[in-house]
């Protein structure tokens, strides 16, 4: 019974390594190979250095290989293609590969993951893996691939084959690097220009506005000034204006529908102020329920209770509007007077 354990244990161990054997993941070509040596069936070999003219394989997985002559020298690669032709390799199981180019049978071995060694007219070829030839030149030399050996060798192919360096591609990248470049500070340039010229026509409106807004207070005939001063007169006696205040003065805070009504009472005095005040400069809420309440001859300490602000806030906000409007600094009482001349 023992013997029998022995055996059936026995089996099993040399079925999973066969197993192993097997399902191992197979061998790929994929890449590029260099020529390193070649033994002839005398017995002579040929022994190639990185610098020596030789041949270079590029297999496109396991289905097709194109062939250069390779000569290599610091930051340069000298690549001629030769030929293409198609191959397949098959994992037969057991460390065993069946090879062909086209039809042809090649012997093939595997003497590790970056040796080979092929077989052809009684030649053995061993080839290096070139993992730094892929990773250095694998888009330049797919690109020959795709120029010139799609079909076969066409008379246009450089005298001498093409030279790949690494200073040439510095340049061309330095070279894009610069057109990006300058392209991208063509278009700043023009941003810039173009923010700057819609600023300067907004200074120019704003100052036409502002000549306009100062001629039509100092030009006023003396009839038209005195029927001003009756109604403003008329609204600050009115009885809408003294509930107004006492509701401010109570420091309660102004509702939307509160602000609305100050806006539409103030339109009935001054036809032409909200319109006029909102083409100096888009204000933001703040400052535009600022400016509403000056024209109502507000006390900045009141402003800041129904609008919950610090009177320094009210303060800055009057100043800021003065500067941004008029491009100079000035003050809070400057901003005031401003206000209380437009829009009658």
């Amino acid at each position: 019974m023992k013997k029998m354990l022995l055996a059936l244990a026995m089996g099993l161990l040399l079925l999973s390594c066969g197993t192993d054997d097997d399902n191992q993941s197979p061998f790929s070509l994929q890449g590029a190979w260099v020529l390193t040596q070649r033994v002839y069936p005398s017995g002579d070999i040929d022994v190639f250095s990185a610098n020596e003219r030789t041949l270079l394989r590029w297999y496109e997985g396991d289905s097709m290989v194109y062939e250069f002559h390779l000569t290599q020298a610091e930051h340069v690669l000298m690549v001629t293609p030769v030929t293409k032709c198609g191959v397949t390799l098959r994992y037969k199981g057991g460390g065993e590969y069946i090879y062909l180019e086209e039809e042809n049978l090649r012997p093939l071995s595997v003497v590790s993951d970056s040796t080979i060694t092929i077989q052809s007219m009684g030649i053995v070829y061993t080839l290096q893996r070139a993992d730094n030839i892929a990773q250095e030149w694998g888009t330049e030399i797919r690109a020959i691939i795709d120029r010139d050996m799609k079909g076969e060798i066409t008379s246009d192919t450089p005298m001498g084959g093409y030279v790949l360096s690494t200073t040439e591609r510095q340049q061309n990248s330095l070279i894009h690097g610069l057109v990006y470049a300058i392209a991208a500070a063509v278009m700043l340039v023009l941003v810039v220009a173009q923010i700057a010229l819609a600023n300067r026509r907004a200074k120019q409106r704003l100052r036409l506005l502002l000549q306009q807004i100062h001629e039509e207070h100092n030009e006023r005939p003396q009839q038209v000034r005195q029927a001003i001063v009756s109604v403003e007169w008329a609204f600050f006696s009115s009885d809408e204006y003294k509930a107004l205040q006492q509701r401010i003065a109570t420091g309660m805070l102004l509702e939307k529908k509160d602000w609305d009504e100050i806006e539409a009472l103030l339109k009935k005095v001054y036809p032409g102020f909200t319109s006029q005040l909102r083409s100096l400069y888009v204000m933001s809420e703040l400052e535009y329920q600022t400016c509403l309440l000056i024209k109502l001859r507000i006390a900045p300490r009141d402003m800041a209770l129904v609008m919950n602000r610090d009177m320094s806030t009210i303060s800055t906000v009057r100043s800021r509007l003065y500067q941004k409007v008029f491009g100079r600094k000035g003050g809070a009482r400057e901003w005031d007077n401003f206000v209380l001349s437009i829009g009658a």
